[in-house]
């Protein structure tokens, strides 16, 4: 998988580093990238022994699994964030993990010594999760070797004190904002917080269907079973694919110029979506959901 591949990922599944029986599984769900978490799903007294334990387990897996692999880490300026940098990078340059997530991303310059640290091959994902952060989210998204920006719903409420309800409407101008940095960085679509109660699949439809709406093109998953509806929802109809493959033949029948689709014109612009589609469709041919979980 590249990095062009993880551009155009649609679920990016959370699984805890000191639990490594999961990595495996969490793979094996199809989801387009995992993000094994060194920040919140481990207590601090168990921080130092799952990262010691990272490289062992992800030497175990697949060349192709690892390749999807994204850690976060701790926070700048928290007790273990200096060692969570020494980590990574060794496991980037052992091409053990494709690259790093960084929560509570505040300031540009934390993420260029992350990028020195990991050097070129490792891409990073900030997450933007406070008021700081949104303030600087230009200049978080103009870091060298983001890849894509996330949103931290859940923390960026409590940063604020909002209290939202379940259609976080109040959250709408900050989406807005990530999307917009996003467009204006040229990176690709942003990735959208999480769903809290996975059990809930009607939440989890109407939240990941607002982030569609509003322009995500990816989800931040916390539980197996979220996977398989994060990646339909967000992925091309058959409606969408069968309209994509008629634009890019009209345009190879014109002979590569401006063409006409059921007496609508199609310019660049509208290739440009059709070959959007067909990417995220041969993404998901790729990697397939199974029905293996992590639980």
């Amino acid at each position: 998988m590249s990095t062009a591949a993880l551009a155009l990922a649609r679920a990016f599944l959370f699984v805890p580093a000191d639990r490594p029986e999961r990595h495996a599984r969490a793979l094996a769900t199809g989801a387009g990238a995992v993000i094994v978490d060194l920040e919140d799903a481990v207590a601090p007294e168990r921080k130092a022994a799952a990262r010691e334990g990272l490289a062992a387990s992800f030497a175990a897996l697949p060349a192709a699994g690892r390749q999807r692999l994204l850690v976060r880490i701790n926070a700048a300026g928290t007790p273990w964030h200096e060692d969570d940098c020494v980590a990574v990078a060794g496991l980037v340059l052992q091409g053990l993990i494709a690259g790093v997530v960084l929560p509570k991303a505040e300031r540009a310059g934390d993420l260029r010594l992350l990028a020195e640290a990991i050097g070129p091959r490792g891409v990073l994902v900030p997450l933007v999760e406070s008021a700081a952060g949104l303030a600087a989210v230009d200049e978080l998204a103009a870091a060298p070797q983001v890849l894509r920006l996330a949103f931290g719903n859940l923390d960026f409420q409590a940063d604020v004190g909002l209290a939202c309800d379940a259609d976080e409407a109040e959250l709408v101008p900050v989406r807005l904002a990530l999307l917009l940095a996003s467009r204006r960085t040229g990176l690709p679509a942003p990735i959208d917080g999480v769903t809290a109660d996975w059990r809930d699949a009607q939440r989890l439809a109407a939240d990941t269907a607002r982030a569609r709406r509003g322009g995500f093109g990816a989800k931040l998953c916390i539980h197996p079973d979220q996977v398989a509806p994060v990646q339909a929802a967000l992925g091309p109809s058959d409606g969408e694919l069968a309209w994509a493959r008629r634009v890019i033949e009209a345009v190879r029948s014109a002979g590569g110029g401006v063409a006409s689709l059921d007496g609508r014109m199609v310019d660049a612009p509208v290739v440009r979506l059709a070959e959007r589609l067909q990417a995220l469709a041969a993404e998901q041919d790729r990697h397939p959901t199974t029905k293996e979980t992590s639980k």
